[in-house]
């Protein structure tokens, strides 16, 4: 297997393992894939940790290898999209991406497509296609100009530039910078202060952010008091809801039922 699952207290710890680069093909979408399914269709598990295997590569992006081999710039690499993520858009939990090394390519669309990135000191960012003859569809081109400014992704779409963690914070593209050796010890920190909130709280925060992207602030408001956002309407309703300030207003902790 490509892609190493572990559950670590309702964290579900996913570390693509494909030597030597952590390259990217049909296969490997595959396995993420199921992975990814795996957090979404289990109750227990709350948020997922998405790392590298060893300390050079997070990935490396589209496994070139198996392009000179046959398969197509355009090949289907299954209902969740490249890597199994990046068109995964009923995914509802959280995914941390925790970058232990190099991310070009596909492997850069990969981290773009979780929701918080924890970065090593030793991390780079890369889209490189232009450079080979193709283009980051895989979300490079969409995403990125959402999260840095219009010039910046641009620049980095065209040139096909390193970016180096120390800068992705200081755009805002990562969250955390810290040494390789703190990498998922920072990021499982990260992962169970979302265990300890409502499940349904956390998946109404993703739902409302998901669907309202795109919107100004009172267009937002519309589509968010609709009625048809389904998780929103959920977590009003729920019993988790009321036990939030019941638990407060009595000093202690309180006991989430997801319902």
């Amino acid at each position: 297997m490509s892609v190493i699952t572990a559950v670590d207290d309702g964290v579900l710890v996913v570390t693509l393992d494909n030597p030597k680069a952590n390259a990217i093909n049909v296969g490997v979408s595959n396995d993420l894939y199921a992975a990814f399914a795996r957090l979404r269709d289990d109750p227990s598990l709350r948020v997922a940790v998405l790392t590298g295997a060893g300390e050079r590569f997070f990935s490396a992006g589209w496994d070139l290898k198996a392009a000179a081999a046959g398969e197509a710039v355009d090949a289907d690499h299954g209902p969740g999209g490249f890597a199994g993520l990046t068109e995964l858009f009923d995914l509802g939990k959280p995914v941390i991406a925790a970058v232990n090394g190099i991310a070009f390519g596909g492997g850069f669309e990969l981290a773009l497509a979780a929701d918080l990135v924890v970065a090593a000191h030793s991390a780079e960012f890369a889209l490189p296609e232009v450079g080979l003859g193709i283009v980051p569809d895989s979300g490079g081109l969409l995403r990125l100009p959402q999260r840095l400014p219009r010039a910046i992704a641009v620049e980095l779409l065209l040139t096909g530039r390193r970016m180096s963690a120390e800068e992705a914070a200081r755009w805002g593209l990562v969250n955390r910078v810290v040494p390789g050796d703190e990498l998922l010890p920072s990021a499982m920190q990260m992962a169970r202060a979302i265990v300890a909130a409502a499940p349904l709280a956390v998946a109404a925060v993703l739902e409302v952010l998901r669907e309202t992207s795109s919107l100004d602030v009172r267009s937002g408001y519309a589509r968010m008091r609709s009625g048809g956002l389904s998780a929103y309407e959920a977590m009003l309703g729920s019993q988790d809801a009321l036990e939030g300030p019941r638990a407060f207003a009595a000093g202690r902790p309180p006991v989430w039922q997801g319902r």
